[in-house]
């Protein structure tokens, strides 16, 4: 039976801060990621490799088995909605929060519908709902901050993580929808078919988290 692993690892501060613990359990990319062009990547272990992507494509490729692991923000996951794979572990980086914002000293309370604007939309439409308030949504990939202080949105619904980008722009936080943190996530398929390998990787990784905080 094939034991060999394909993690799919997200682009940017995630990256970042789980190269060190993989690198911990003797995995490390045989190519420096940051000059290469390449997207997947050998490593100092041959029964593993990496793959680089867009954070949103991760849980994708993990959903659809091309990659039997991988490591995401909670954010992306919630927007993705988890099928096809199992979230057995939270890593405890790149921590943020999901919230709404606006501009600053303008409660939008009042009005019947909010106009939100974020790359989060199911997300927002789950949350809105439930919070029983009616809303529309404009889908947008950067720069949020702008929605409020053009009038494209009332509100905005985004990863903060200082304060200060919304400060500087002259908006607030408002509502805290989720604290978010990069998690573990399998493919199902592959946990029963390489359940023993999955397995080591996940108590190798744990037992690393465990070192780290004592």
């Amino acid at each position: 039976m094939d034991q060999h692993l394909t993690l799919a690892l997200t682009k940017g501060r995630i990256l970042q801060e789980t190269l060190p613990l993989l690198s911990a359990l003797g995995i490390s990319p045989l190519d420096d990621i940051a000059q290469s062009r390449k997207l997947v990547f050998e490593t100092t272990n041959p029964s593993v490799r990496l793959m680089v992507l867009r954070g949103s494509d991760v849980p994708t490729y993990v959903q659809f088995g091309t990659a039997d692991i991988g490591v995401s923000g909670k954010d992306v996951i919630m927007e993705h909605g988890g099928d096809g794979y199992y979230e057995p572990l939270d890593l405890g980086i790149a921590r943020c929060r999901l919230m709404t914002a606006g501009v600053k000293g303008q409660s939008v309370r009042g009005k019947q519908t909010v106009r939100v604007a974020t790359k989060y939309i199911n997300v927002a439409r789950r949350y809105y709902a439930e919070q029983g308030r009616q809303a529309t949504f404009v889908k947008l990939y950067g720069a949020m901050e702008l929605a409020p202080i053009t009038g494209l949105a009332d509100e905005i619904v985004d990863i903060v993580d200082t304060g200060n980008t919304l400060r500087a722009n002259g908006l607030e936080e408002r509502e805290l929808i989720a604290t978010i943190s990069s998690r573990i996530i399998v493919n199902r398929a592959a946990m029963r078919l390489k359940h023993d390998a999955i397995q080591r990787f996940l108590d190798a990784i744990s037992n690393r988290l465990v070192v780290h905080d004592a």
